[in-house]
């Protein structure tokens, strides 16, 4: 049996940019239209968010921190930052986070936006490589990184932020053996918005704490 055109298999092209080109642009952000070519060999448009701060020197745009605050006779913490988002129009509760500066590393970067916007100075303890943020909208990317914080250290019993000029940040303490838990009785007390990395870290806690050894059984 001969096969019609319409079934005929279409030979796969290898996926890539043809053109850039800037819609709109404020200091921050810009809207470009990507015109690329997908694996059937199809010319297509795409609208994309990108930032303008993006430095040449640094792998990543920002970094996200996860960072443990650990005190005697005290269980471990998360350190949260909660804050007013415009683009959400409702309050977040996220890891703390920020860009990184030109000629920075992601460790570096880290530890400076931990001290300004919690007060707390950490030590890294692992890096992520550079992860995609909201690959289908923008081109934005992170590392996050694992900050272990001294809370029996003088500096870190009354940290004090640093933030700046209409920066609003609070910091939230959330039990480590509890993240979960926790974030859930915040969500049914106050109109907040988690951010997924945080409830997905959470979902990952759950699982570390409560099922680490726990073999499957399925329903028959």
């Amino acid at each position: 049996m001969k096969m019609s055109s319409t079934d005929e298999p279409k030979s796969t092209t290898v996926p890539h940019i043809v053109k850039e080109e800037v819609m709109a642009a404020g200091k921050w952000v810009k809207l470009e239209k990507t015109t690329y070519v997908d694996p059937a060999g199809n010319t297509r448009t795409w609208e994309s968010v990108k930032r303008t701060t993006r430095q040449t020197t640094t792998e990543a745009d920002g970094v996200g921190i996860i960072a443990l605050l650990k005190r005697t006779l005290h269980k471990d913490c998360v350190v949260m930052v909660k804050q007013f988002r415009p683009p959400m129009g409702s309050f977040t509760l996220e890891f703390p986070a920020g860009l990184i500066d030109e000629g920075e590393s992601a460790e570096t970067a880290a530890l400076r936006e931990l001290k300004e916007e919690t007060g707390y100075k950490g030590e890294v303890v692992g890096v992520t490589p550079v992860t995609c943020l909201d690959p289908g909208l923008s081109n934005c990317t992170t590392q996050m990184v694992l900050v272990n914080i001294n809370g029996d250290d003088v500096e870190n019993i009354n940290p004090t932020q640093q933030l700046g000029e209409g920066e609003f940040v609070e910091v939230v303490l959330l039990p480590l053996d509890e993240f979960q838990t926790k974030i859930d009785e915040l969500l049914k007390k106050e109109k907040i918005v988690v951010d997924a990395k945080v409830y997905i870290f959470a979902m990952g806690m759950v699982q570390a704490f409560f099922k680490p050894r726990e073999l499957p059984v399925l329903k028959q």
